[in-house]
């Protein structure tokens, strides 16, 4: 795996996959290794996929100082990654929890984002996440799953802080289709994620959502905002919160998708996704007066 070095001297990893213009590729979890994302759903026929490992996930090491595993302390590690791929601009795709760290850096770095995808993401950032009541509702909508029955207490529960649950109770939830795929993709989370950092990462005091929302309103590049029509965290209502405060998104749900978008329909994931960025990449080339 490639490596580079962020400012505080941590030393970073990051997957590659697929040949043309760069992607960088934000992980969710939070702070869980970039594997799971696997080729998001074959769109690194599309473009080379630049998956980050944040600190302390799959080949990156474990910062010195533990504070450092809050998301606004790893944005210079997002730009750190943009000069060692001597790139002027970035287009940035975000999952989940790493839509936060991409907001946080279009906020920081607007000029140095060409076009930002963000998927299923939960407006922590801006002080708008999911609520249980969203999530139960969302779970709601999965009655008659043959699983429904024995999960939705496990869910409930888990919800209302009775500690941790079995993902492979709770996982179909969180997926469009409960199959083979999606149960190995749930089973692996936990080897996947950094238990060290995970809720550093979302501290609150990394986040001024104020401020934030007025940064984000003078980013000018294009934005996608793709929410999943069956996933809980966040509803699509709620991820429109996400596209509202920009000045030029588009926002789009999946249809049957879950929380991984890409693993319940890859074809549509990645034609929709693929699409937007030849869009955005065609806007960013065009003469500037």
């Amino acid at each position: 795996m490639p490596i580079f070095t962020a400012p505080d001297g941590t030393e970073l990893a990051y997957r590659e996959a697929g040949e043309g213009e760069p992607l960088v590729v934000l992980p969710g979890g939070p702070l869980r290794a970039s594997a799971y994302l696997g080729d998001l759903g074959g769109l690194a026929g599309r473009r080379r996929l630049i998956l980050l490992d944040l600190r302390g996930t799959g080949g990156s090491a474990r910062p010195a100082d533990p504070a450092t595993y809050r998301c606004d302390r790893q944005v210079d590690d997002v730009e750190a990654l943009r000069v060692h791929l001597g790139r002027e601009r970035l287009d940035v795709l975000a999952h989940s929890a790493g839509g936060s760290l991409a907001m946080l850096y279009a906020a920081r770095h607007p000029h140095r984002v060409s076009g930002l995808v963000l998927v299923t993401v939960n407006p922590w950032a801006l002080g708008r996440p999911a609520t249980a009541g969203e999530r139960l509702a969302a779970a709601r909508l999965r009655r008659g799953e043959p699983w429904f029955d024995d999960a939705f207490p496990a869910f409930e529960a888990w919800l209302g802080g009775a500690g941790e649950a079995d993902p492979a109770v709770v996982g179909p939830f969180f997926h469009g289709r409960w199959d083979d795929a999606a149960r190995a993709h749930e089973a692996a989370a936990d080897e996947q994620t950094c238990v060290e950092g995970e809720d550093r990462f979302l501290d609150p005091a990394a986040f001024d959502p104020p401020a934030l929302r007025a940064a984000l309103t003078r980013v000018t590049a294009p934005v996608l905002v793709l929410a999943g029509e069956l996933d809980g965290g966040p509803r699509p209502e709620r991820a429109r919160l996400v596209a509202d405060v920009f000045a030029h998104a588009e926002f789009a749900v999946q249809p049957g998708a879950g929380h991984y978008p890409w693993l319940d329909d890859p074809d549509r994931f990645a034609g929709r996704v693929g699409d937007f960025l030849e869009a955005a990449g065609r806007a960013d080339a065009a003469p500037r007066d």
